[in-house]
């Protein structure tokens, strides 16, 4: 069965950001539940992995792949609060950059420790399998292929090529694009149906943020355009920013790149028929 359907739980960037003036798009940080056929993968682990745990609880899922961009603490804070992490029985492969003096796990060790936080990662119920990865790295499940590239962002990051049933998913999100279209990332969402891209800042914003490694929805029409892709979901919104001028960054967008969308958490795409759903 191709059944191929994303679903986004965390769409903000930087820093969670709830509350009345973000409700509407939503305030957790970067996370988006992405099913092909039987298999569940996860991009990122932000604040929004929290209720997809919960989720998952309910309907008694108890594997996943995690495929995280790197390794900043708006990607990966979720984790600690994912309830599948504690349960016995549950199967959870972390995937990851391999840069860096501790690597992956190290990281992900030192995030869940004394004094931060009172569970250590070496304790939890689920077994856990971390996989590091590095440009060009693919990982083959059955008929999926995940394909990771490296983007430019502070410390590193990975944009990850997810290719099912004839379809094609690219999640490029904390990459700051350059005076052109970055060939690594363009030949990375050639011909893609969903191109998840990073546009925190405004092209006005945009130059007193030079250097922070993160882009603007502007750069993320060109790439579209210059990829050949099918349908642009702009992510990794600023904290900052309310939902009425999301909504407006999306009109803007839109008026260059007529298939654009704001992503929102709730919002379903199913690459299997084509649509998009957004939740009330």
């Amino acid at each position: 069965m191709n059944h191929f359907q994303i679903r986004f739980w965390g769409v903000r960037g930087s820093i969670a950001a709830p509350g009345p003036a973000t409700a509407g798009v939503g305030g957790n940080t970067s996370c988006v539940e992405v099913r092909c056929g039987e298999q569940l993968f996860v991009l990122d682990a932000g604040t929004g992995l929290r209720g997809l745990g919960d989720e998952l609880m309910r309907r008694g899922e108890r594997r996943a792949e995690l495929l995280l961009s790197h390794l900043h603490w708006d990607h990966i804070q979720g984790l600690p609060f994912f309830v599948p992490l504690y349960v016995p029985g549950t199967e959870l492969v972390l995937h990851g950059p391999d840069w860096g003096e501790a690597g992956l796990g190290g990281a992900l060790r030192r995030q869940m420790s004394a004094p931060g936080f009172p569970v250590e990662f070496a304790d939890v119920g689920a077994r856990v399998e971390l996989s590091e990865l590095r440009q060009g790295s693919r990982v083959l499940r059955g008929d999926v292929s995940i394909t990771a590239a490296r983007l430019n962002h502070p410390g590193g990051v990975l944009g990850y090529r997810i290719e099912y049933g004839g379809r094609t998913l690219v999640y490029a999100t904390d990459t700051e694009h350059h005076d052109h279209v970055d060939a690594t990332l363009r030949d990375l969402a050639q011909g893609a149906d969903v191109l998840i891209y990073d546009a925190q800042y405004t092209p006005e914003e945009y130059p007193t943020k030079v250097g922070w490694g993160h882009s603007t929805f502007d750069a993320g029409v060109a790439l579209a355009r210059a990829a050949g892709v099918k349908r642009l979901a702009l992510f990794h919104h600023d904290p900052r920013r309310a939902d009425d001028a999301v909504f407006a960054i999306e009109e803007r967008a839109r008026r260059s790149f007529a298939d654009t969308l704001a992503a929102r958490e709730g919002m379903v795409i199913d690459l299997s028929g084509g649509g998009v759903a957004q939740a009330a």
